[in-house]
């Protein structure tokens, strides 16, 4: 089976902002453009996450866009979601992958080339790579690894890379042109003023570039 991995993913958040909720920031997201949502929540009622994860399910289903959770296997498989992704600490992927079988995209978090090449090994089907860019959206954030080091997993490692960590309008294309498949981002369209709006603007420049890629 051939997975879709999008290429703007967004990350919903509700900590860094409280003006929206999940839903309402995914629904600005895919109305934007965004192929992939991602519910990131570390903290709260597991009742609570589970219902916000159901609804976000549903409406990213109807939108035609992927819907994956951080983190969360529990939540994952509560919500029927397309896809879990898991950082280095998380739930250990070989066992997602057991427990979620073959159909379910599983995305893995690394910051190293040797975080890559395990995220490989142990079956992920799309790597977060990052932080490229120097980020505040998170606290366990290690250090920034750059664009010369992006473009080297890309060449090194044969799965979709989606580059997280600082990415905004302002260097979303260079990150593109390294080769990333496409970008994750969490401030860059949750604390802008208009998030769909936001949203549009990294689409287009996705776009652009990535179409230069198919020439």
């Amino acid at each position: 089976m051939t997975k879709s991995i999008g290429h703007l993913h967004i990350l919903t958040d509700t900590v860094l902002q409280t003006r929206f909720s999940h839903v309402e920031l995914a629904e600005m997201a895919f109305a934007g453009g965004a192929d992939t949502i991602q519910l990131r929540q570390k903290e709260g009622s597991t009742r609570e996450l589970i219902e916000t994860a159901r609804d976000m399910k549903k409406r990213c289903a109807e939108a035609g866009v992927t819907f994956i959770v951080n983190d969360r296997l529990d939540v994952a498989l509560a919500s029927e979601s397309d896809g879990v992704h898991l950082g280095q600490d998380d739930f250990p992927l070989p066992l997602a992958r057991d427990i979620l079988g073959p159909d379910w995209i599983i995305g893995g978090s690394a910051a190293t080339l040797e975080e890559a090449e395990k995220c490989m090994a142990e079956g992920a089907d799309y790597i977060g790579f990052g932080p490229v860019f120097t980020t505040g959206s998170k606290d366990d954030a290690g250090p920034v690894s750059g664009i010369e080091v992006l473009a080297e997993v890309v060449r090194d490692y044969p799965l979709p890379i989606i580059a997280i960590g600082g990415i905004n309008i302002k260097n979303a294309a260079e990150v593109i042109r390294a080769g990333a498949h496409g970008i994750a981002v969490i401030s860059a369209v949750c604390c802008q003023d208009d998030p769909e709006q936001a949203t549009r603007s990294l689409f287009r420049v996705l776009q652009k570039e990535l179409s230069k890629k198919n020439d």
